[in-house]
C-alpha cells in the first residue's frame, strides 16, 4: 500500500525522533510539559511497539506531521529504529517539504555519528540556491581551498565579476558547512548597513564604528545579545578557543576585513573563514593565498541556465533548439544575464523570440552594460521602467516602505514590484527589496542619460552633482528623489531657493556629515545662529552663516523628508505637509516643526531622535496613521500635546531621556502600542496609563515613585525595565497575571522599601552596616508552579538590604536568585570549595515521586578580559545510592543565567531532579546517599566556579 503525501491536511503539528535510552529521563518530559502548555499537537507513539522496521501507522504518523524534530544524541545512530525513522523522515522533507529541526542533545553538532545525516538534509538550504547550474563543481572546487583535513585556521577567497554567482556560491557552502561549527555567522552587506544604523557618524575607518561593528559581530556568532567591548583585540581573547566558520560576502572596504578577520590567530583550530569580493587586490592585501576565481559558464552550461529560467527546464522546448543557440544569445556567459534574459522569454512564443533576438543582435555583447540596458528597454510598459527606477533609488529597503512612499500616485506598486521579480531584475527578501549592485549601477546610469544636467534628472545619488545643483540653484520639476552622503564631501553650500523649482521633489534623504569642514548657507537671508549640531562636526572649519532666519520653501509633494543634522529652527512657514510619509531628522535644530494644524493623514513615521532644541510636538490629531514616533534625547521638551491619544495606529512610542520630560498626556490608553521607551526622563515622576496590550515598557532612571497594582492588567507585558529608578518606593507585581513575561528588571532602586510579588510583600530592611546590602537577582516566585515562567527575569540587583540568612529563608518566594558573596553561606548543609560532592545521606528516602527538590547554589567569580557582563549555564547531575550499590541518575536540564555583572556571585536556585520516566522501577528502591555534580559553561571561558554546595528539603 503506497502512502501518499499528496494531501496537505497535516494531522500532526510535531514529530519527535529520539532515542528514549538517552533522552527520556528528564529532558523529554520538560520537553513534552512544554509543548502541551503550547497549542501544539505531538505525535505520540506510547501505542506502538517498537522493533526493527518501522510499521505502516508510524509512517504514516511521520507523513502526517508539519514539522519533524530529531534529537540527535550519543547513540541515536546505534539504533536501527531512530535511523529507520530518519531515512523515512528525509523521504517526506524531499517528497512532501516537511520541515526538519535538529535538537544535538549533549552532542556537538560536529560528531561524526550526525555530519553525513545533515549533510543528507540540508536542513537550512534554500532549493532556489542548489539549483544554480554547476554548483556541485564550484563545491568541489571550495573544498578543496578549505582543505578540512587540516586543523589549520584558514582563509579562501572567492573573487569574479558582479554577476558570475559568488554570493550564491557562498550561500550554498555556508548551509553545508555551517552545521559543522558550533559558531558561525555570514556577513553580507545588510548586515554591515543594520549595525552602522543607528550608530552617529557611522564610517566605517571610526575607532568607535570599529568597536561597534565587532560588538555586534561576536554578539551573532556567539548567539549573545549586545555584547559591548572595549578594544579592538575583544574578537581574537574570545574566540580564540572557538572552532568558526565566517562567510564575509560583498568586500568593498578592507577595513571591514581587518576589523572582523583581522588574523588566523584570532580563531581556534579548524576555523574557516571566507571572503567574496569582486576585488581581487583586497585578498592579496590581506594574504589571503588561496583564493578561487569563479568561472564563466561553459557553452553548454550556459545554455542549461537560460533554459532554467526561459522553460524551466534544463534543455529547450521542441522548436527552440534552433532560438536558443542563436550566436548573440551564446556570446552571453554571465549567469546574471542570463538568468534575467531567460525569465524576459519566458512563456514568449517563438515569433516574439525571432522579434527580440533581431533587435538583441544589434547589441556589443562583450559589454555587460549594453545587455542590461536592453534588457531595461525589452520591459513591458511604462509603469514597471518607473518602478524600476524608484527601487534603484530604494534598493534595500522594506517593501512596506516603499509601496507606503509610492503610494497615492499614477504607478501600480504592487504590478510593477511583482513583474520585476518575476523577470529576475529584483528579489524579496524577509520583507526587503534587493536589487543586484550591477543592475542598480544600471538603473542609476538610465537615469543619468536622461539629462546632461543634474538638476533635470529623476533622481541625484551622486554627491558631487547634488552639491552643484544645490550650490547654483539648478534643480527642476524632474527631480523627484536626492540622497545625498555628506560625508563623501567636505564643503556644502545650499542656495535659498534651492527647492523652490523641484516642485515635484518626494524623497529627500541628507545623511550625517562629520566629515563636513566647510558649510556655506551665506543664500539663506535669515539664519541667526549656528546650528548645535556642528558639535558633531570634527572637521568643520569653516564657516559663512550670515544672520537669516529660515529656508523658504521645500516641495509640497515630499513623501520622504530624510535630512540628519536639519540646521535650522522650524520647516518653512510655506511648506505643505499633505503628502508627506516619513519624516526623519535626527540631531536637528529644530524648535517647533511647524505652527497650528497640519495634514498629516499620510504620515506613518516621525524620528527626531537627538533633536536637543526641540521644544514642543505640533498638534499630530490628524496623523491619525501614524505607527512609530521617536522622540529620543529631545532634552528641552517638556511635554507631549494631548493629540496624541488619537493616533491609534501608533505601535512605537520612544522617548528616553527627554530629560525634561515633566508630563503625559491623560491617557496614552493605544490598543495598537506595543512598545513604549521611556528611560532617562528623570522629571516623570508618576506612573504611565498605559495600554493594556503593550509588550515592552521602558521606565528606567525615571522619577518613578511606585509601580501601582492596576500594571496587572498589562496582560501582554513581556519586558519591563525599571533599572536605575532612584526614588522608587513600592512595586506591586502579581506575576501569576503575566502570561507573558520574560524580564523585570528593577536593578539599582536604592529607595526601594516595598516588593509585593504574586501577593507576598518582602519589606527591605534598613541597616547602617554597608556591607549588609546584598545585591540580589532574583527569579519568579516559587508559589507559581516550576513550569508557569520558564523565562521571566525579575532583578533586584543592589536593592535588598537584609543579612544573607534572612534572605535565603525567604527562598520560597523566589525560583532563584544571585547574591555577592565569595563563599557558599552556612545556611546550605553541605557544601565544598570545588565541583562535587558525595555520600551526602538522604536517610532511607523513597524516591518513587515525580521529583527530587534541592535548594542548590553555586559560587562563581566572574573576571573579565573584554566585556563587562556575560552570560552562563549550570547544570546539576545526581547519583542517587543504595545499600547495595544500586545507581539511579537524575539531571536538572541546565539553567540560563543572562547580564551576569563582573566579580564574584552565589547563585542559588530551586533545583527538580526529575524521577520519572522509562526506569520508574529504579525509583522505587530506597535510597540512602547521593552524590552531586554541578557544571558550568559560559560564553567566553571567563567564568570559574569556585564552590558549590546543597540543601535538603528535609534539613
Amino acid at each position: 500500500m503506497a502512502l501518499s503525501c499528496s494531501s496537505r491536511k497535516w494531522e500532526n503539528d510535531l514529530f519527535l525522533s529520539f532515542s528514549g535510552e538517552d533522552i527520556r529521563n528528564g529532558f523529554l518530559s520538560h520537553f513534552h510539559k512544554e509543548l502541551d502548555r503550547k497549542p501544539i499537537h505531538v505525535f505520540k507513539d506510547s501505542d506502538i511497539k517498537r522493533g526493527q522496521s518501522l510499521g505502516l501507522k508510524l509512517k504514516q504518523a511521520i507523513r502526517d506531521s508539519r514539522i519533524a524534530v530529531v534529537i540527535f544524541s550519543r547513540k541515536y545512530a546505534s539504533s536501527s529504529w531512530c535511523l529507520n525513522e530518519l531515512l523515512e523522515i528525509v523521504k517526506c522533507k524531499k517528497e512532501c517539504s516537511q520541515v526538519v529541526i535538529p535538537i544535538f542533545f549533549r552532542l556537538d553538532p560536529t560528531h561524526a555519528i550526525i555530519t553525513d545525516v545533515l549533510g543528507e538534509l540540508a536542513l537550512t538550504q534554500p532549493k532556489d540556491s542548489e539549483d544554480f547550474v554547476g554548483i556541485e563543481t564550484h563545491i568541489a572546487e571550495m573544498n578543496i581551498l578549505l582543505h578540512f583535513e587540516s586543523k589549520e585556521v584558514r582563509m579562501v577567497g572567492i573573487c569574479g565579476p558582479s554577476g558570475i554567482g559568488k554570493t550564491t556560491i557562498a550561500r550554498v557552502l555556508f548551509n553545508r558547512l555551517s552545521s559543522r561549527f558550533r559558531c558561525n555567522v555570514f556577513i553580507d552587506r545588510a548586515f554591515l548597513l543594520k549595525s552602522m544604523e543607528h550608530y552617529s557618524g557611522a564610517n566605517l575607518d571610526d575607532y568607535n564604528m570599529m568597536l561597534h561593528l565587532q560588538g555586534i559581530f561576536l554578539s551573532e556568532i556567539l548567539g549573545t545579545r549586545d555584547i559591548k567591548i572595549n578594544h579592538l583585540g575583544a574578537v581574537g581573547e574570545m574566540l580564540k578557543n572557538h572552532k568558526v566558520l565566517i562567510f564575509i560576502d560583498d568586500l568593498e572596504n578592507q577595513v571591514v576585513l581587518d576589523t572582523l578577520a583581522g588574523h588566523t590567530n584570532w580563531f581556534g583550530c579548524g576555523s574557516r573563514i571566507v571572503v567574496i569580493t569582486k576585488h581581487k587586490h583586497l585578498l592579496e592585501a590581506h594574504r589571503i593565498g588561496h583564493i578561487y576565481e569563479v568561472p564563466l559558464p561553459s557553452d553548454p552550461l550556459a545554455l542549461q541556465i537560460l533554459c532554467q529560467y526561459a522553460f524551466r527546464q534544463n534543455y529547450p522546448h521542441d522548436g527552440f533548439m534552433e532560438l536558443v543557440s542563436d550566436p548573440a544569445l551564446r556570446a552571453c556567459k554571465l549567469p546574471l544575464v542570463l538568468t534575467i534574459l531567460g525569465s524576459l522569454l519566458r512563456g514568449r512564443d517563438r515569433k516574439y523570440w525571432m522579434d527580440m533576438l533581431l533587435r538583441f543582435g544589434k547589441v556589443q555583447h562583450g559589454k555587460t552594460e549594453e545587455i542590461l540596458q536592453f534588457i531595461y528597454n525589452e520591459l513591458d510598459n511604462k509603469n514597471d521602467e518607473a518602478i524600476f527606477r524608484h527601487i534603484a533609488f530604494f534598493n534595500g529597503e522594506k517593501v512596506d516602505n516603499i509601496k507606503s512612499l509610492l503610494a497615492d500616485g499614477d504607478l501600480d506598486v504592487n504590478t510593477g514590484i511583482k513583474n520585476l521579480v518575476d523577470k529576475s531584475l529584483i528579489r524579496e527578501t524577509c520583507n526587503t527589496v534587493e536589487m543586484h549592485s550591477l543592475i542598480q549601477e544600471m538603473g542609476k546610469e538610465i537615469v543619468r542619460k536622461q539629462s546632461s544636467e543634474p538638476g533635470e534628472r529623476e533622481f541625484l545619488v551622486d554627491c558631487k552633482e547634488i552639491c552643484d545643483v544645490l550650490k547654483d540653484n539648478t534643480g527642476t520639476e524632474n527631480v523627484l528623489g536626492i540622497s545625498l552622503d555628506i560625508d563623501e564631501t567636505d564643503e556644502l553650500h545650499i542656495h535659498e531657493s534651492a527647492f523652490k523649482e523641484m516642485r515635484n521633489l518626494r524623497y529627500l534623504k541628507i545623511s550625517t556629515a562629520t566629515n563636513l569642514e566647510a558649510l556655506n548657507l551665506g543664500y539663506f537671508s535669515s539664519l541667526v545662529e549656528l546650528p548645535s549640531c556642528v558639535q558633531a562636526l570634527n572637521k568643520l572649519e569653516i564657516w559663512n552663516l550670515p544672520s537669516c532666519e529660515n529656508l523658504t520653501y521645500l516641495p509640497s509633494k515630499l513623501r520622504l523628508l530624510s535630512w540628519d543634522l536639519y540646521p535650522l529652527k522650524s520647516l518653512p512657514s510655506a511648506f505643505s505637509t499633505q503628502n508627506l510619509v516619513e519624516i526623519d531628522m535626527k540631531y536637528s535644530k529644530l524648535e517647533k516643526l511647524w505652527y497650528g494644524v497640519q495634514p498629516l493623514n499620510s504620515l506613518k513615521k516621525m524620528n527626531l531622535l537627538g533633536s536637543k532644541s526641540l521644544k514642543e510636538i505640533p498638534d499630530l490629531s490628524t496623523a491619525t496613521n501614524l505607527e512609530a514616533l521617536n522622540l529620543g534625547a529631545c532634552s528641552s521638551l517638556v511635554k507631549l500635546p494631548s493629540s496624541v491619544q488619537y493616533l491609534n495606529k501608533l505601535k512605537t512610542l520612544n522617548l528616553p531621556f527627554c530629560e525634561n520630560l515633566e508630563t503625559l498626556p491623560t491617557s496614552i490608553n493605544l490598543q495598537a502600542l506595543d512598545c513604549m521607551n521611556l528611560s532617562g526622563c528623570s522629571r516623570l515622576w508618576s506612573f504611565p496609563d498605559i495600554s493594556t496590550n503593550i509588550t515592552y515598557l521602558d521606565l528606567s532612571q525615571t522619577g518613578i515613585e511606585e509601580v501601582p497594582w492596576w500594571i496587572e492588567n498589562v496582560s501582554k507585558l513581556r519586558k519591563l525595565n525599571m533599572r536605575n529608578c532612584k526614588k522608587l518606593e513600592y512595586v506591586s507585581l502579581n506575576v501569576s497575571k503575566f502570561k507573558h513575561l520574560e524580564m523585570v528588571d528593577f536593578s539599582n532602586c536604592g529607595a526601594l522599601k516595598v516588593a509585593s510579588l504574586n501577593g507576598s510583600p518582602i519589606t527591605v530592611a534598613i541597616s547602617d552596616d554597608i556591607h549588609s546590602k546584598l545585591p540580589v537577582y532574583v527569579k519568579v516566585s516559587s508559589s507559581i508552579p516550576d513550569d508557569h515562567f520558564p523565562r521571566v527575569e525579575l532583578n533586584f540587583l543592589d536593592c535588598f538590604n537584609l543579612d544573607q540568612e534572612a534572605l535565603l529563608q525567604q527562598q520560597s518566594v523566589f525560583k532563584w536568585l544571585i547574591l555577592s558573596g565569595e563563599e557558599v553561606p552556612s545556611y546550605f548543609t553541605h557544601c565544598t570549595t570545588g565541583t562535587s560532592m558525595t555520600n551526602i545521606p538522604l536517610l532511607q528516602t523513597s524516591l518513587s515521586q515525580p521529583f527530587f527538590r534541592i535548594l542548590a547554589c553555586a559560587v562563581v567569580d566572574f573576571e573579565p578580559i573584554s566585556i563587562d557582563h556575560t552570560s552562563f549555564l549550570i547544570e546539576v547531575q545526581c547519583q542517587f545510592i543504595d545499600g547495595l550499590g544500586t545507581h539511579f541518575g537524575s539531571a536538572y536540564w541546565p539553567m540560563y543565567f543572562s547580564t551576569v555583572p563582573m566579580g564574584s556571585h552565589l547563585v542559588i536556585f530551586n533545583c527538580s531532579l526529575p524521577l520519572n520516566g522509562d526506569y520508574t522501577y529504579l525509583a522505587k528502591r530506597h535510597y540512602d546517599h547521593m552524590d552531586i555534580q554541578f557544571r558550568l559553561t559560559d560564553d567566553y571561558s571567563q567564568i570559574k566556579l569556585k564552590g558549590c554546595g546543597i540543601r535538603l528539603y528535609e534539613d
